[in-house]
């Protein structure tokens, strides 16, 4: 009678055992979807970093621009007025 209990309880243990399996491979599903997840956010925060750059650039481009018409004006100014003295000198 004890051999019999004795293989009904290596049975069962055997049994629990492999249900003990479904919870490691629950468990490495969860580990992948997480590293998944992490990779997915690590690349969103390099797009946006991305982004934030190529807006730093065109923020650059356009204030290089506005100095560029900037200096124009000044030229023009400047010719201008040159202008204006040459003419003053040219009447004394």
């Amino acid at each position: 009678m004890k051999k019999i209990g004795l293989t009904l309880a290596a049975v069962a243990a055997l049994g629990v055992a492999a249900c003990n399996n479904t919870s490691t491979d629950a468990g490495n599903n969860t580990a992948t979807d997480l590293n998944v997840t992490e990779t997915e956010a690590v690349t969103d925060v390099n797009a946006s970093a991305t982004d934030a750059n190529a807006v730093d650039a065109t923020n650059n481009a356009l204030d290089a621009a506005g100095n560029s018409l900037e200096n124009a004006g000044n030229a023009v100014e400047n010719a201008s007025d040159d202008v204006a003295n040459a003419a003053s000198n040219a009447a004394h």
